[in-house]
């Protein structure tokens, strides 16, 4: 028999912590920063078929992206798609672009079509305002992007940048309420006055001068301070559209809370409602959740994770074939 050819991906979820100009008097405009995660993920498999079918949470989203690519370069030929796992939608970690690229990347290697991850994400419509999601899916770690000029296609990663293995992030997730998505997303950005240059000029320099030399010397107070200092800027700009500096006000109560314990970098990833807290360890994550759960409204969960300082994980298996190959995007 010859072999069956099966292609898995498994793209990490990202936290997108802010957008430093959204003036753009200079001609670019965004320019973002995240951090990918490591423990949740979307982890799927495509096989050649007849047709294009799915299974497993989030699949008609994954028929869609299949369909767009195979379409374009492809159209005769089908895929069977099993979607072990899905990074969860509408909480701001990232989950359409990670499938989006997951899915074609996977149906590019399946094929060996040779398509470029900055051509399936405008495929997509993916990274249009933000690279954060196709970086963390390329590379990992902290990642800053360098906006959209006039001839963008995806946002450039400007700067990549191992995150520290011993620090934590403390997810708090709002079990009753979904982040800003789609149209309602689109709408609200053409809505957003340009940013005062000087906000903008003030979270730059706070990028430059504080978030990133405080990552290199790992020094966690710095960098916590910058974060936090971005997002309060940030989400008071995206308050009226959001409903207040952070989409949900349980949330909201949970970072201030962390705050009192002396935790300096909290906020919100993109639209929410997901928060986040970053810690020294794993000891002071486990303390604080279980001090946190005590307190906190029912409708939060709150778990621990480290960041991934890689991109995903691309495996080639053919069954009944001698060897099966790893490629790492």
């Amino acid at each position: 028999m010859a072999p069956q050819k099966t292609v898995t991906v498994t793209a990490p979820a990202r936290l997108h912590l802010g957008f430093m100009d959204m003036n753009g008097e200079l001609g670019r405009n965004f320019g973002g920063l995240g951090l990918t995660l490591d423990g949740i993920h979307t982890r799927l498999s495509v096989r050649i078929s007849e047709d294009v079918m799915a299974k497993g949470p989030s699949s008609k989203r994954a028929i869609k992206y299949a369909k767009l690519l195979l379409e374009k370069y492809a159209p005769d030929l089908g895929v069977y798609i099993e979607v072990h796992e899905a990074i969860p939608e509408h909480a701001g970690l990232g989950s359409g672009t990670q499938l989006g690229l997951a899915v074609c990347s996977a149906i590019s290697h399946l094929f060996d079509l040779d398509i470029d991850i900055t051509t399936i994400a405008k495929l997509t419509d993916r990274g249009a305002r933000s690279g954060i999601g196709v970086g963390a899916f390329q590379q990992g770690g902290f990642i800053v992007d360098g906006g959209r000029g006039g001839k963008t296609i995806v946002p450039p990663v400007i700067c990549r940048m191992a995150f520290p293995e011993q620090w934590r992030l403390i997810l708090i997730f709002d079990n009753r309420k979904s982040g800003l998505s789609g149209a309602s997303e689109k709408a609200a950005f053409k809505k957003l006055p340009p940013m005062d240059p000087g906000i903008s000029a003030n979270l730059c320099r706070t990028v430059l001068m504080r978030v990133l030399p405080a990552l290199v010397e790992s020094n966690l107070q710095d960098f916590g301070k910058g974060i936090t200092y971005v997002q309060q800027r940030v989400g008071d700009y995206f308050a009226n559209y959001q409903g207040g500096r952070f989409s949900s006000h349980l949330v909201a109560d949970a970072l201030s809370w962390m705050e009192d314990q002396g935790i300096v970098g909290v906020g919100q990833s993109s639209w929410g409602p997901t928060g986040f807290a970053i810690v020294e360890n794993e000891i002071e994550a486990g303390r604080l959740v279980k001090m946190a759960s005590k307190v906190s409204h029912k409708a939060l969960s709150f778990n621990v994770y480290k960041a991934s300082n890689q991109g995903a994980k691309i495996e080639i298996t053919n069954k009944g074939a001698t060897s099966d190959k790893v490629v790492n995007e």
